[in-house]
């Protein structure tokens, strides 16, 4: 490990001046290496250059660093105009194209250029690690160094390991990483790694709704971020750009041999069909930016009476707190053989993956209804509805004043299983899980990648803390035989919290 250790003021070589490779630099340069940026693109390192220059100016604008520091650190960043200017770097980090062949010919190279004890790192997002150092004579010195964008923002760094690769090299790497200020987790490298594979339910099952036509975009959104989510996935996705998201999943579905679980949407490659990409080009799920969400009406009905909090688990214990906390009084019915709230002859059931129209068949009890996962309450001001088809207006009335005394705006989605927030969430669990159980990743990499990488209330262990095991797992179970698809398979890891 000491041999490998990349010292302090060790030269770094940056291949590649765009967003990310500038943001590379940065880094490196504030931690106090001398950097040179390389960019075969003539004049592009030096306008790289110039523009983080203008970027710390906003620093010093806001008393976050000193004219001083800026220059210091400006002064340490090089554009060079070769790869031979790079031989004695301890550390180049690999950030051009994320096409497999330029990536491998630029490896090689390096391989061949640098110092036996120098580390080669590539940020690539989606490319295996292991199919990169295919060719080099070093391959045991290539490892994945993935940063999120903006880079000098961003604290997570997936410190990706292939087949080939040095457990001291990745060590060095993540010693480094934390060393930058960052936060690194460890990664096997496989499809999308972290990040970006666990990620894929967030987009998925609200893209499968939307081909259900369950409900529209601005609903879908306002019900995830009532989760805690910062943007909702409709919002999110036109950010990020239609073509790259739908890119990313193509990738991860390929990569992974047309897997079930990670297939891309139709609705989403009509979208890039018709060109609109999202916000680049001013249209996607929505025209421009979409528009703030209403506040929750006042209800229209007293407080009600007789309110009975049905079942056990985590959720239901949730819902007690909230209750509480909104000032309801309420008896506990634990002996129920569901989870949800009851008032009179109306039953609003937790969802558990089946639908309102089965529950109400099955129960022989029209009179019901299925609310989403409350799982961040004192962030949510909407919550998922659906009704079983022969509740009568009345009853759906007393429902949604029900929602409006807790503070949530009801939000009626056509009866799809799952509604919302439970399948997505029950489907991240289960990703998490997956990765887990098959090496990719531990449970706190799972839960520190979700959270730092792409801005997660929590990750997937600790909403599995939260619900537990058995409803997740029967969420998951009732998709299953709703639609009849291997997508919505449990994970063996899952299967085992829930048998203990």
């Amino acid at each position: 490990m000491s041999e490998n250790k990349i010292q302090e003021g060790a030269l770094i070589g940056v291949v590649g001046a765009g967003v990310m490779g500038a943001g590379i630099a940065q880094v490196a340069a504030q931690a106090g290496h001398p950097v040179r940026l390389l960019d075969v693109r003539e004049g592009a390192a030096a306008a790289a250059i110039a523009q983080t220059a203008k970027g710390l100016d906003g620093l010093v604008a806001k008393g976050r660093m000193t004219a001083e520091e800026r220059d210091a650190v400006i002064a340490r960043i090089q554009p060079a105009i070769a790869t031979a200017e790079l031989a004695d770097a301890a550390l180049v980090i690999e950030v051009i194209v994320e096409k497999l062949e330029p990536k491998q010919a630029l490896l090689r190279e390096l391989d061949g250029l640098l110092a036996p004890a120098a580390i080669i790192a590539s940020n690539t997002s989606s490319i295996s690690v292991t199919a990169l150092a295919n060719g080099m004579a070093n391959p045991q010195r290539l490892v994945g160094m993935h940063f999120f964008n903006p880079v000098p923002l961003m604290k997570l760094v997936e410190v990706v390991s292939g087949a080939e690769t040095e457990p001291a090299i990745a060590d060095a790497i993540f010693d480094l990483s934390r060393r930058w200020g960052k936060t690194p987790v460890h990664a096997r490298s496989t499809p999308g790694f972290i990040v970006n594979r666990i990620a894929r339910p967030y987009y998925a099952e609200t893209l499968a709704l939307l081909l259900e036509q369950a409900a529209e975009p601005a609903h879908l959104d306002r019900a995830l971020r009532g989760a805690g989510f910062r943007m909702g996935p409709c919002e999110l996705m036109d950010l990020i750009g239609h073509d790259t998201n739908f890119l990313v999943t193509q990738s991860v579905f390929e990569a992974n041999f047309g897997d079930k679980r990670y297939q891309p949407s139709l609705v989403q490659r009509a979208l890039v069909d018709g060109g609109r990409l999202g916000r680049k080009v001013g249209k996607g799920f929505y025209v421009g930016t979409p528009a703030a969400a209403a506040s929750v009406p006042a209800p229209a009905g007293d407080v009600p009476h007789a309110l009975t909090l049905c079942g056990r688990g985590g959720l239901v214990d949730t819902l007690a707190g909230w209750l509480t906390h909104k000032g309801l009084v309420f008896s506990r019915g634990e002996s129920a053989d569901w989870c949800g709230l009851q008032i009179g002859e109306l039953q609003l059931h937790l969802s558990s993956g089946v639908s309102a129209a089965q529950l109400a068949h099955d129960r022989q009890h029209p009179a019901l209804a299925v609310i989403d996962w409350p799982v961040a309450p004192d962030r949510c001001d909407a919550l998922a509805l659906s009704l079983a088809p022969k509740l009568s207006a009345a009853h759906q009335a007393q429902a949604e004043d029900l929602l409006l005394h807790l503070g949530w705006q009801p939000l009626v989605v056509r009866d799809a299983p799952g509604l919302v927030v439970a399948r997505t969430v029950a489907m991240l669990v289960n990703e998490g899980a997956d990765a887990v159980w098959q090496g990719v990743c531990d449970e706190a990499g799972a839960d520190t990648a979700m959270k730092l990488g792409v801005n997660y209330p929590a990750g997937p262990f600790e909403w599995l803390a939260l619900l537990g095991a058995s409803t997740v797992a029967e969420t998951l179970d009732g998709l299953f035989a709703a639609y009849r698809s291997e997508r919505y398979r449990i994970s063996p890891l899952l299967q085992q919290r829930r048998w203990a």
